[in-house]
């Protein structure tokens, strides 16, 4: 039986909410990306009106920018049609695609207003059923991120995409910023393909890039990174990114992988040939 050669992964820069507000960061983290050879960068939309819990509006916190409310830091973060217009031009001029996981209705819409070819269900959507309704609807490609979820949420998810005929990649997650290797858990990549009979791919928050390696060996044809110019930058999820030095180790590790994996038959290279000549006389 022939080996099915591997094709080369699907690499995702997640830059999320790691530009802080500037476009400008943005168009670097862009840059970074299409640098080290991503096929895509991804960023999350929230509308803090929904998504931030009135218990949490009003509590102050120190920001970069002075002290103001967890409410208007979230706003002040927030990419608006103005900046996204920018990242959609900027992209197409990088030739790189973009797309966002929204986390409300709302957001959802607001990512119609852009030609794009992919959606993502973030972790903490998943259990979302009127959000996940909207967007399988929709009939993109998505994404479905499954961190901090039993099997059975993913049975859910996995039952709405088929319904509406959307085209998914479950993504084996683990929702820890970072998260320790040893609860990483990479051996579920083949338990999700096995039990769902679907496309997996791997959203990894680890401030390590060997479990990728393997996450791409089990199976996960698609991977996802945080990326970020400097891990010591403000934001929640710095620490659980990748800087540019460990990003070269990522894409050349991955990119070694793809060669040595090889073929799977078994055939006398041409470097052999030279030594069989030389110890057996032939």
């Amino acid at each position: 039986m022939k080996f099915n050669k591997r094709e080369k992964p699907f690499l995702i820069a997640e830059i999320g909410i790691n530009h802080n507000g500037s476009i400008e960061i943005a168009k670097e983290l862009i840059d970074l990306a299409k640098k080290y050879e991503f096929d895509a960068v991804k960023f999350q939309k929230r509308d803090p009106k929904v998504v931030v819990p009135e218990k949490q509006k009003n509590i102050v916190r120190t920001t970069p920018w002075g002290e103001m409310t967890y409410f208007n830091y979230k706003k002040k973060i927030e990419f608006g049609y103005k900046e996204y217009k920018q990242i959609d031009n900027y992209c197409k001029k990088l030739k790189i695609k973009w797309f966002a996981s929204p986390w409300d209705i709302n957001s959802s819409n607001f990512l119609k207003k852009f030609k794009l070819k992919y959606n993502k269900i973030a972790s903490a959507m998943i259990t979302n059923i009127e959000l996940l309704e909207n967007i399988a609807k929709q009939r993109k490609t998505t994404f479905i991120s499954t961190g901090m979820s039993e099997m059975e949420d993913v049975a859910k998810a996995v039952k709405i995409f088929k319904k509406n005929k959307c085209k998914f990649i479950l993504m084996h997650c683990v929702s820890a910023y970072p998260c320790v290797e040893k609860d990483l858990n990479l051996r579920m990549i083949k338990t999700l393909k096995e039990k769902f009979k679907c496309e997996v791919g791997y959203s990894g928050h680890e401030n390590t890039v060997s479990p990728t390696f393997a996450a791409w060996f089990l199976g996960a044809n698609y991977i996802e990174r945080h990326i970020t110019l400097d891990r010591t930058m403000w934001g929640t999820d710095q620490l659980s990114s990748i800087e540019p030095q460990g990003l070269i180790k990522l894409v050349k590790g991955i990119r070694e992988l793809e060669i040595a994996l090889g073929s799977g038959e078994k055939i006398v290279t041409k470097a052999e040939e030279q030594i069989r000549k030389k110890l057996r006389g032939i």
